[in-house]
C-alpha cells in the first residue's frame, strides 16, 4: 500500500519547486575557484596607491584572472580570460608600482583592468598571439603621470613590437621585426626598449639577438647578437630575461647546468659562473628571482635544483661598472623548495620555503631576518606522501631593522594554495579541484554495509530475517562506549534541530561522498553535504609537463572506488579513508539476473560497442559526419512504475528498456545535426530526428532517463524561423493507446536482440532564452519522486532545474487542457519557454565554467544530491516533489516537546484529584449516596 500512495504524493507534488525559501544558501555550497596559480603571473598589488592594504592577484593556468583577499583568502573578483585555442601556459599579467589597474595580456588580447574591483578599462588587440607584456615604468626620463603606457610583443605571421598608451588602450607606435627570427621576450632600462629574439643556426643551436628602440618613437636605435656559443638550444634553457628591475639581465645556462651566463642588457659583455654541485646528482632545474621595481636594488636570486636537494646563490649587478658578482649562497636543503622575492622601498627580500619552514633574508646578507616552523600545517594526502613547495609569492613588512610580517602564498604539490603570515597558515584554497575532469558520488563503507544488511532482511523469510536481525544487533553492541559517549551531542543536536546537518551521522544520506579526478593526476574527495574541507587526497597519475589524463571514475562496491584512464588503469581506494586497495580489479561473479555490460569506445571517429569482451556492434558516421555525444541511460535509474496513470485513471505504458542511449552526430558542412535513439545491446536505431541550419559553434547538451530523452541545440535563422536555442523533449511508450501495451501484451519479459517492439515516440520542441551546455537528471532511490532536469546555462553561468512538467512533450497542442489532462497537471502546449526564477538552483551566484553534473539519490525518496564540477563546485540537494518524508526546518521541535512536558506536568498535577474524587459519593435522585466503588462493582456483576 506505501507505493501507490507515495507515488500519488509525487504527482500531486511534481510541481514544486527545488528548495524552499529558508534552504537557500543553506543546503547548498559554492566554491568559485581560480585555477593553479602561475608564479610568473602571481604578485602582490596595492589596488589603491595611497593605502598600505594589498591584495593577492593571479593569472591562472585555467586563464582566470583574479584578486584574492588576503586575510580571508576569498575572491574580491575574478574575470575568465581563457580562449581554448590558447595554451594553458600562456598569459601575461602586470602591475606597476602607484598604479590602480593590472595589465593582462592573453591570446593577442591586451585589457587594462580596475586593481579594486576587476571593471575593464580598455581592450587592445594585437596583430598575433602575445609573446611577452610589460609595463613601460619610465617614459622619455621620468615618471609618467596617469596611467603608465604597456609594451607588448606579438608573433605570428608579422611579429611587431607595440606601445600602447596606459589611459585609452590607444597604440602609440609599431615596430615591425624584419628576418626570420623568433620573438622571445621584452625589458626595459631608463632609457630604451630592448627585444629578445632566438636566431637559429644551421647547426641547430639559437644565438640572442637584442633590438634597442626608442620608447618616445619607436624607432630601432642599436641592434647587437649575445655570444652564446652553442649553450642555448631553445627557449628551455633561457633562465630568465629581466623585465623592469634597475638593470634588466638575461641569464641562461648549457644543456647541462655546468655554467650560468648573465649578460646585463644594454651591453655585449657576458659573465659565466661554474655551477656548484653537491655530491653526484645532477642539476634539472635553474630558476631566477629578481625585483620588478624600477627603484630596487639590483640584486637577484639563482635556484638550483637537483632530484633530491635544492640550494640558492645571490649576486649583485654593480650598475655603474656593469659587473656581476656573487654575494652569498644559501645551504642546500633536502627536498624540494621555492624561494619569493619582495620589496620595501630600495631594499630587496628573499624568502625560502621548505618542507617544514619559512625563513627571510636580506638580498645584502644572508643572515635570517625571520624563520618559522611549518609543522603545524598540514593537508589530508595519502599515506606515505611528501607534500613540498612548488612556488611561492611573499610581501615582506619591515619596522625598521627588523621584519615586521611576512605573508607568503604557497602552491602546494598537492595543488593546494596556502597563505602563511609569519608561519601561521591563514587560508587554504583547493585550487587543484578547478577545471576537474571527473566526479563520481560513492557510499562510504559504513553506509554501503548497512544497506546492505537490511536490503538482506528485506528479502528474506520472517525466521531468517529475525536471525540476521539479531546478529546484528550483537556485533553493534560492540558499538555501545561510543554511541553513549557521543549520545549527549545527539541529544542536543535533535533538540536543535540539527542532526540532519551532522556529518558524522548521516542517517539521511546527504554527506556523502563525492571524488574528483583533477587535471593534476589526483583523487580529491568531499562531503557532498558539505565540501569545505576535503576529506583526503590522494596523487594516481605521474603527469609531466604538458601531459593530461581521460580518467573514468565508478563505485565498482560498497564504500569502493574504481579508476580506470591510461596513466592509471583498475586502480581501487577506499572511499572513507582514501586507502588504495589493489591494483588489478578482479573478475566479477556472473549474475544470471543482471543486465547485459556493453562496454563503449569512440575512436577514428567511429563508436564501437563491445558485449561481455566480444565484439557487439559498429556505428559508423556517413561521411562528413561526426560524433558529437552520446550518452546512456544512467545505471542506477529505478523506475516507480511502469505506466503514466491519466487522469481517467487509463495506464500509458512506458517504453523501458535499460539498454537505450541517445547519440548525436553533426554534418558540419550541410549544418545537420542528428539524433538517435539506440539500443546499445543490439545497435538497432530506434528514433531518429534531424535538424538543420545547427550552429555548431554553440554547445550541445543532451540526455537519456527512464522513458524519455531530451536535448538543446542552437539553430541559425531559416526562412520565417529566427535564430534561437531549443530544447527538444521525446518520451516512449509501448503504445499510445491507454491500457494496451502494443506487441508486447502478454508477454512477460523480452531481449533486446529480438527487437519485438518499436515504441511510440512523442516529441516536443520548445524555444529557450539561452544554450543549454550539458544536461542532467535528479535521482531517487524508489523512482517514485518526480524528475528534474538540470540544465548548465554557460552563458549566465548558471544551474537550473526543470521540473519535468514544464516540459511534458504530452502538452496538449492548439486547445486547453481537459479535465483528466488537468489531473495530470498537464497545461497548454507553449512553444517557449522561459525560466522562472524559483528554477535557479545557484539563486544569486555566478557558477563558473561548469563541465557536468553528477546526482545520488539521498536514503530517503524524496531527495537527490547534486553536486556540479568544472571550474567552480557547486553542491545542492533537491526535493523535486517536496520533502514528503522529513520534517523541514520550519517544524518547532522546542514548542513539541514543550507540549509534552506539559501535559505530562498536567498529568501528574491531576491524577491525585482523579483519586481523591473517585472516594467521594456520587448523588442519585433518590437522595442516597453510593461511592465509585460500589458503581463499579455494580458494573462488574451485570
Amino acid at each position: 500500500m506505501l507505493l501507490p500512495v507515495l507515488s500519488c504524493v509525487a504527482l500531486l507534488l511534481g510541481g514544486a519547486q527545488a528548495v524552499f525559501a529558508d534552504e537557500a544558501w543553506n543546503v547548498d555550497y559554492h566554491h568559485p575557484l581560480l585555477g593553479l596559480p602561475r608564479e610568473d603571473t602571481s604578485f602582490f598589488h596595492q589596488p589603491n596607491p595611497h593605502s598600505r592594504a594589498s591584495l593577492l592577484y593571479t593569472l591562472s593556468e585555467e586563464g582566470v584572472l583574479g584578486a584574492v583577499n588576503p586575510k580571508s583568502g576569498g575572491i574580491v573578483w575574478r574575470q575568465v580570460l581563457r580562449d581554448g585555442g590558447v595554451d594553458s601556459h600562456a598569459g601575461f599579467l602586470r602591475a606597476a608600482e602607484g598604479q590602480d589597474v593590472v595589465v593582462s595580456g592573453y591570446g593577442s588580447e591586451v585589457s587594462a583592468w580596475s586593481a579594486a574591483d576587476g571593471r575593464q578599462a580598455w581592450v587592445a588587440n594585437t596583430a598575433g598571439p602575445l609573446e611577452d607584456l610589460e609595463i613601460l615604468e619610465l617614459a622619455d626620463g621620468k615618471e609618467k603621470e596617469g596611467a603608465k603606457d604597456v609594451i607588448a610583443l606579438s608573433s605570428g605571421a608579422h611579429p611587431t613590437i607595440w606601445r600602447i598608451d596606459g589611459d585609452s588602450g590607444s597604440v602609440k607606435w609599431q615596430y615591425a621585426i624584419d628576418g626570420s627570427d623568433t620573438p622571445f621576450q621584452l625589458s626595459a632600462s631608463a632609457t630604451q626598449i630592448y627585444a629578445i629574439l632566438l636566431h637559429k643556426t644551421m647547426l641547430g643551436y639559437a644565438t640572442l639577438r637584442v633590438i634597442a628602440l626608442d620608447p618616445v618613437t619607436g624607432r630601432k636605435v642599436d641592434e647587437y647578437t649575445l655570444s652564446s656559443d652553442t649553450e642555448v638550444t631553445n627557449a628551455d634553457t633561457i633562465v630568465s630575461v629581466g623585465a623592469n628591475s634597475a638593470s634588466p639581465i638575461i641569464a641562461w645556462t648549457d644543456a647541462a647546468y655546468t655554467t650560468l651566463k648573465v649578460n646585463i642588457i644594454g651591453n655585449k659583455q657576458v659573465t659565466s659562473f661554474a655551477i656548484e654541485k653537491y655530491g653526484s646528482e645532477p642539476v634539472t632545474a635553474v630558476r631566477l628571482h629578481a625585483p620588478y621595481h624600477v627603484n630596487s636594488l639590483s640584486h637577484f636570486l639563482i635556484h638550483y635544483e637537483t632530484a633530491s636537494s635544492h640550494w640558492a646563490e645571490v649576486y649583485h649587478i654593480d650598475t655603474k661598472g656593469n659587473k656581476v658578482s656573487k654575494a652569498y649562497s644559501l645551504p642546500k636543503l633536502p627536498g624540494k623548495g621555492a624561494f619569493s622575492t619582495s620589496t620595501c622601498d630600495a631594499n630587496v627580500y628573499f624568502t625560502r620555503i621548505t618542507r617544514d619552514e619559512l625563513f627571510t633574508v636580506s638580498s645584502a646578507s644572508h643572515a635570517a631576518l625571520g624563520r618559522w616552523q611549518l609543522n603545524d600545517y598540514r593537508v589530508p594526502t595519502g599515506a606515505g606522501e611528501i607534500v613540498e613547495p612548488v612556488h611561492a609569492v611573499s610581501e615582506v613588512s619591515m619596522k625598521g631593522d627588523a621584519v615586521g610580517a611576512v605573508r607568503t602564498a604557497v602552491l602546494l604539490s598537492t595543488g593546494d594554495w596556502v597563505l602563511f603570515r609569519d608561519g601561521k597558515a591563514v587560508w587554504d584554497r583547493t585550487e587543484m579541484l578547478a577545471n576537474s575532469l571527473a566526479a563520481t558520488f560513492v557510499r562510504p563503507v559504513e553506509a554501503e554495509a548497512l544497506m546492505h544488511e537490511l536490503e538482506a532482511e528485506a528479502h528474506s523469510n520472517p525466521v531468517q530475517a529475525y536471525v540476521h536481525r539479531v546478529r546484528r544487533h550483537l556485533k553493534d553492541l560492540q558499538k555501545l562506549p561510543v554511541f553513549l559517549a557521543s549520545l549527549p551531542q545527539k541529544v542536543i543536536n535533535g533538540f536543535l534541530g540539527t542532526s540532519a546537518e551532522d556529518a558524522t551521522s548521516d542517517s539521511f544520506g546527504f554527506h556523502q561522498v563525492v571524488v574528483c579526478a583533477t587535471k593534476n593526476g589526483r583523487l580529491v574527495a568531499l562531503n557532498a553535504g558539505d565540501a569545505t574541507k576535503i576529506l583526503w587526497s590522494v596523487p594516481v597519475a605521474d603527469l609531466q609537463p604538458g601531459q593530461s589524463w581521460q580518467p573514468r571514475l565508478a563505485s565498482s562496491k560498497a564504500g569502493v572506488l574504481a579508476v580506470s584512464s591510461q596513466a592509471a588503469n583498475g586502480v581501487q581506494y577506499n572511499s572513507t579513508t582514501g586507502e588504495q586497495l589493489f591494483s588489478v580489479l578482479p573478475v566479477p561473479e556472473k549474475d544470471a539476473n543482471a543486465p547485459r555490460q556493453v562496454s563503449f569506445t569512440l575512436k577514428d571517429g567511429k563508436l564501437d560497442a563491445t558485449l561481455e569482451s566480444k565484439e557487439a556492434w559498429h556505428f559508423t558516421p556517413s561521411a562528413g559526419e561526426r560524433i558529437v555525444t552520446f550518452v546512456p541511460r544512467p545505471i542506477n535509474d529505478p523506475v516507480a512504475s511502469i505506466g503514466k496513470v491519466l487522469g481517467d485513471r487509463r495506464v500509458l505504458y512506458k517504453y523501458l528498456d535499460p539498454n537505450l542511449a541517445l547519440l548525436a552526430t553533426a554534418k558540419d558542412r550541410s549544418r545537420t545535426a542528428t539524433f538517435y535513439v539506440i539500443n546499445t545491446v543490439s545497435g538497432a536505431v530506434i528514433y531518429t530526428s534531424v535538424h538543420h541550419d545547427v550552429d555548431f559553434s554553440a554547445p550541445i547538451g543532451s540526455i537519456m532517463s527512464e522513458n524519455w530523452f531530451a536535448y538543446s541545440f542552437t539553430a541559425d535563422a531559416f526562412g520565417d524561423t529566427p535564430k534561437g536555442h531549443q530544447l527538444v523533449m521525446g518520451e516512449l511508450f509501448e503504445s499510445l493507446i491507454p491500457n494496451d501495451r502494443g506487441a508486447l501484451t502478454g508477454k512477460s519479459n523480452y531481449s533486446s536482440l529480438e527487437n519485438v517492439a518499436e515504441p511510440f515516440t512523442l516529441t516536443q520542441s520548445y524555444q529557450i532564452p539561452e544554450p543549454i551546455s550539458k544536461l542532467g537528471v535528479t535521482q531517487t532511490r524508489q523512482g517514485i519522486t518526480s524528475r528534474q532536469i538540470l540544465a548548465v546555462l554557460p552563458d549566465s553561468h548558471a544551474i537550473v532545474g526543470i521540473p519535468y512538467g514544464a516540459v511534458d512533450p504530452r502538452r496538449p497542442v492548439g486547445r486547453d487542457p481537459t479535465k483528466d489532462e488537468q489531473m495530470e497537471g498537464l497545461v497548454k502546449y507553449s512553444p517557449t519557454i522561459e525560466f522562472d526564477p524559483k528554477w535557479y538552483l545557484n539563486h544569486q551566484r555566478e557558477v563558473v565554467g561548469i563541465k557536468d553534473i553528477v546526482t545520488s539519490p539521498a536514503s530517503i525518496e524524496s531527495t537527490s544530491v547534486v553536486f556540479a564540477y568544472g571550474l567552480d563546485i557547486f553542491g545542492t540537494r533537491l526535493s523535486p516533489s517536496f520533502s514528503f518524508d522529513i520534517l523541514g526546518k520550519d517544524f518547532n521541535k522546542f514548542q513539541m516537546l514543550a507540549t509534552v512536558a506539559a501535559l505530562a506536568v498536567a498529568t501528574l498535577l491531576v491524577a491525585p484529584l482523579v483519586s481523591r474524587s473517585g472516594n467521594l459519593a456520587e448523588g442519585r435522585t433518590d437522595g442516597t449516596q453510593v461511592t465509585r466503588k460500589q458503581v463499579d462493582q455494580r458494573w462488574q456483576f451485570r
